[in-house]
């Protein structure tokens, strides 16, 4: 399907990220030093919402557990705990993201 407008740059205004639905799938767009990137939303490690989770210099980190993910990339960077287990990251989902004018753009279909 290639490219979907999704947002504008005025509705980041005020913040750094944005959940949003495209084709079905729940991507979490992100400004980042003034660059758009775009992530699923939906944590490998146990589904938890990365929306919900910190983002802070660069990284998101997961509400649930601690996963950690380059939200640029989607690379997993930092491992999960429960309790005193620690279990292996997987890498999340990234989408390819443009500008054009004021609008932002997201292909799902790429990766």
């Amino acid at each position: 399907m290639g490219f979907v407008k999704v947002a504008r740059i005025d509705e980041f205004m005020n913040v750094q990220k944005m959940k949003i639905r495209v084709e079905g799938k729940e991507i979490l767009l992100l400004k980042i030093d003034g660059n758009y990137y775009a992530v699923s939303n939906k944590c490998p490690h146990m589904g938890g919402s990365l929306y919900d989770g910190k983002l802070e210099n660069g990284v998101i980190t997961c509400p649930r557990h601690g996963a950690k993910y380059d939200a640029k990339t989607g690379i997993g960077i930092g491992n999960p705990k429960i309790l005193f287990l620690k279990f292996d990251v997987k890498n999340d989902q990234s989408y390819p993201v443009k500008v054009e004018d004021t609008d932002i753009y997201i292909d799902v279909n790429k990766k």
